[in-house]
């Protein structure tokens, strides 16, 4: 839900009501079907490689969502707006495959985690990133742009994002940071995703 709304706000922000989206990646499907609730004119596809996710895409039975097991390179389809919400960061030959995407959608919409922070190097938790969630990459904003640009996309829109102010703590050490984290990304996101991390960046590209 939380991600869905900030993808929402960048759209509409961005005057942007796409016809056709695909999310590559898509999980368990929660993102594409809140976004079908809000764009119920809209088609949706949404492309999963693991067997256990796809199994419970397809538990949610929303006829206006297509969920495919497999690769998006599979197929020839282009889209209005592509979705790679939390997903290069584990992809091996990660700048190969932001290239590969680029012919797949007009516009694409990526959220980014931000694991490169002064207190991530201090506590050494980008390898804590590695095993838990699977990071292969780490990013601050300025090199996740950067890898955008090096890989042929012209950046329209972006904006930090807090998940410490919308999801859930893992554990007692994120819940301890949420209060500082919320206060300094209240007076300025780019200095709490510097100094304290935890935030992400969502970027619409084309």
């Amino acid at each position: 839900m939380w991600k869905s709304l900030q993808i929402l706000r960048l759209l509409q922000r961005n005057r942007l009501i796409p016809s056709t989206v695909c999310e590559v990646g898509c999980g368990a499907g929660g993102i594409v079907q809140e976004l079908s609730r809000a764009l119920p004119d809209a088609r949706f596809v949404g492309y999963e490689r693991s067997p256990q996710a796809m199994a419970l895409c397809r538990a949610r039975n929303v006829p206006q969502i297509d969920f495919r097991a497999g690769d998006i390179f599979e197929s020839s389809e282009v889209y209005d707006c592509l979705l790679c919400i939390d997903v290069f960061e584990h992809v091996e030959d990660y700048m190969g495959f932001l290239r590969r995407l680029r012919s797949k959608a007009k516009f694409k919409v990526f959220h980014i985690p931000l694991d490169i922070s002064l207190l991530s190097v201090v506590h050494a938790s980008m390898m804590r990133a590695r095993s838990s969630v699977g990071h292969l990459h780490y990013f601050t904003r300025d090199t996740a742009l950067a890898t955008l640009a090096d890989c042929g996309y012209r950046v329209i829109d972006g904006f930090f994002t807090a998940p410490f102010d919308g999801l859930p703590a893992r554990s007692w050490k994120a819940r301890l940071a949420r209060l500082p984290r919320k206060a300094l990304f209240a007076m300025s996101p780019a200095v709490a995703a510097t100094v304290l991390g935890g935030c992400s960046y969502l970027v619409l590209a084309e």
